[in-house]
């Protein structure tokens, strides 16, 4: 196959071949006299292109958020997981700080649903406690008396 404008090619390279028509460069064998007016690559293509339309500015209202006041049982939480039921007390703490950040946004029922959660948790996990000293008391005093 010869090349467009006569050569032929050197080495078995294959000659550059034109870019297809939706590019945006000029084609290796146009030269500037045949490019139209504004310079585009390829005439038969510019009534697809649309201008892009300018859209009106939009107008954004910031609204701040007003925090919401429930309690979190954070230290609540603290206690009873470093002196009660670890796993439980850390299950409480999770859902404290999950109240805090849920206060701190502004959103109410969430943060209502986890302060509960976090207060069922602390409370089951000092309950536990309380009962894993009380049988871990009844358990020293039955071997002792022995």
């Amino acid at each position: 196959m010869d090349h467009p404008d006569g050569e032929k090619p050197q080495g078995g390279v294959p000659a550059a071949q034109n870019p297809p028509p939706y590019s945006e460069k000029q084609p290796y064998n146009v030269s500037a006299q045949q490019l139209p007016p504004d310079g585009s690559a390829n005439p038969a293509m510019m009534p697809q292109y649309q201008p892009f339309m300018q859209l009106p500015p939009h107008t954004t209202y910031i609204v701040p958020v007003q925090p919401t006041h429930e309690p979190d049982y954070l230290g609540y939480s603290i206690f009873t997981t470093l002196c009660c039921c670890l796993p439980l007390g850390i299950a409480a703490l999770v859902y404290s700080i999950r109240t805090r950040d849920a206060n701190r946004v502004g959103n109410g029922a969430e943060a209502r649903k986890k302060s509960r959660m976090a207060q069922i948790l602390a409370h089951t996990s000092l309950g536990v406690g309380i009962v894993f000293i009380i049988v871990y008391i009844v358990f020293m005093v039955v071997i002792y008396s022995r």
